[in-house]
């Protein structure tokens, strides 16, 4: 497994950073590599990338999100991508954002592009290409504040409303 490991300090509180970290659709806008990722449940994501002429689609499961503070994923169906990002706020206008993925080369562009360095500058060039876009926007574009344990949405209590049976009346 290779490991790859990098952090930002950005200009934008942390719920703003978070907030837009959680708009999965918009990674396209500044990770080079993905070319779309769809948001089929609060859950699972599904990847579109194409690195070094190959084109790979999978799908990821989110089995841990905290607001502001952490997302952790992972590849379903292999256990070859799994990853992490944490949020930590420096202040009340800026916070560091460290990433951590883990993954297995799969065939021979990806090992090459392992041993090269190729992959692990792709992704810190990532993450400071979304430094830019979120302290260029000024704003997050939208955000899901729920929290996952376990692969499961837990309920929030403050945000629903307490269920009530619907009794028969008279």
């Amino acid at each position: 497994m290779s490991l790859i490991e990098g952090a930002a300090d950005i200009d934008v509180p942390v719920h703003m950073a978070y907030n837009q970290w959680t708009q999965f659709e918009c990674f396209p806008r500044f990770m080079r590599g993905v070319r779309r990722v769809d948001r089929s449940r609060s859950s699972m994501t599904h990847w579109v990338t194409r690195y070094g002429g190959v084109t790979r689609a999978f799908d990821a499961e989110i089995v841990e999100q905290r607001p502001d503070d952490r997302v952790v994923w992972r590849a379903v169906g292999a256990s070859r991508l799994t990853g992490e990002v944490d949020f930590r706020a420096l202040g009340e206008s800026r916070c560091r954002v460290t990433l951590r993925v883990e993954f297995r080369p799969r065939g021979a562009a990806e090992r090459v592009g392992d041993l090269l360095g190729l992959i692990r500058r792709q992704v810190l060039e990532d993450l400071a290409r979304f430094k830019e876009y979120i302290e260029g926007q000024g704003r997050e574009s939208g955000q899901w504040r729920g929290t996952i344990k376990g692969g499961h949405v837990e309920a929030d209590a403050d945000r629903l409303p307490p269920r009530v049976p619907n009794w028969p009346v008279g």
